[in-house]
């Protein structure tokens, strides 16, 4: 763990976090309050004992380890009276809440945001769906690999005729965490001018939407249905991957004057009158034929050579790793991409740290992901409670 920095530090140490969310597009977005500070209280269901050892397996493994550090964890029982009681108690006091149900079960549960906002009118209160609060698709269950189809996102991912390829990580998922912890964080600026929380709202279909983006605005503003590319660009010619002795290289040469240095340091100074590639409209035209001519030049050399060639010349490249190979690159060690954890029971593992640093903070591992209840008795007793009522509360299987 990093601990040369003060948890107490971090721009959101301030703040108490009520994590309601389950699977992963919600503990992204908590994340990102957690690794800045914030103290994170996930609740959950108490755990079955029968499902104890199966349960610990999948605290242990690398996707709940990363998604859920710098969280405390507190089991209680929402479909209890009590639990939701205790609920509204921690609710108080808490400056966010978020949450993922489906909309018809937050309210069944008493647990929704005009119920919370009548207890403290100062809650910031998140809603991540699958489709949004309302509309015709609300209560339909949401994934990130359903989104992707609905949302053209397949249809623009993948080599032509090859067929329709989801994106190889969980893009709509995230997409929505992010989202989710920035309407998030505007809220809490808000509430230091109007006093007042506010209820947040996104979705997994509309965050995916919002991040295709420049594909979305083809359509919006052009009228034009986006096709698969697959590795070239669709309109930037010539980019994408190439063949070398010992991998493969990607580049990405955008207008001109990065043409004219291509062929310069290729020493093709003849494609810049060649008909079929003088413009980027030809090249696009002619993409096969470019990007043929380029595999044979790129295949006589190293990926090295010809990134330091590329670079030395001001061109954008650089190699196609794997994924172990992108955590051995000079620059992402640099960065400090990885976080180093010494873990009590999986030893010395590393998680993906924050991407972006400032010039007074810099996000830290405080804690390892919690195993469930963990921290319920430490919780209790700063709400007020008793051993002995606690120890009640775990008697009737509301904690």
């Amino acid at each position: 763990m990093n601990t040369s920095i003060n948890p107490q530090s971090l721009p959101l140490r301030p703040y108490r976090v009520l994590d309601l969310t389950r699977v992963r597009a919600g503990p992204t977005a908590v994340r990102q309050l957690a690794d800045w500070g914030a103290d994170v209280i996930k609740i959950e269901e108490p755990v079955d004992e029968g499902n104890e050892t199966e349960m610990g397996g999948v605290r242990l493994g690398p996707d709940y380890q990363n998604l859920h550090r710098n969280k405390r964890s507190l089991t209680l029982n929402l479909k209890s009276p009590e639990g939701v009681r205790i609920l509204k108690e921690l609710a108080k006091d808490a400056d966010v809440v978020v949450e993922n149900y489906r909309p018809d079960v937050k309210k069944r549960l008493g647990i929704d945001y005009e119920t919370l906002n009548e207890i403290n009118p100062r809650l910031v209160y998140a809603s991540i769906s699958g489709f949004g609060q309302d509309g015709p698709y609300a209560r339909r269950p949401g994934y990130d690999q359903i989104i992707q189809g609905m949302t053209g996102m397949m249809s623009v991912t993948g080599i032509p005729g090859h067929g329709l390829v989801r994106a190889g990580i969980a893009i709509a998922d995230t997409t929505a965490g992010m989202y989710a912890a920035m309407g998030i964080l505007m809220a809490l600026l808000d509430r230091e001018r109007s006093g007042k929380g506010q209820w947040i709202q996104t979705s997994l279909l509309e965050s995916l939407l919002a991040v295709m983006d420049f594909q979305c605005a083809r359509w919006l503003v052009a009228g034009e249905v986006p096709t698969q590319a697959g590795n070239d660009h669709p309109t930037i010619i010539p980019t994408g991957n190439f063949p070398t002795r010992d991998g493969m290289i990607c580049i990405c040469v955008s207008g001109r004057v990065m043409w004219t240095r291509l062929c310069k340091t290729l020493n093709r100074e003849d494609w810049l009158t060649d008909p079929r590639f003088e413009t980027n409209k030809a090249r696009s035209a002619n993409r096969e034929q470019l990007n043929a001519e380029l595999s044979e030049i790129f295949s006589g050399n190293t990926t090295a050579h010809w990134i330091t060639l590329l670079n030395d010349a001001g061109l954008a490249c650089g190699a196609v790793n794997s994924i172990d190979q992108a955590f051995e690159d000079a620059q992402v060690q640099h960065l400090g991409v990885r976080w180093p954890v010494s873990h009590p029971q999986l030893g010395e593992i590393g998680l993906v740290g924050q991407p972006y640093r400032t010039s007074r903070h810099v996000a830290q591992l405080a804690r390892v992901a919690p195993m469930p209840g963990e921290h319920t008795m430490e919780i209790l007793r700063e709400a007020g409670l008793t051993v002995e009522q606690i120890h009640e509360l775990k008697e009737s299987h509301v904690i």
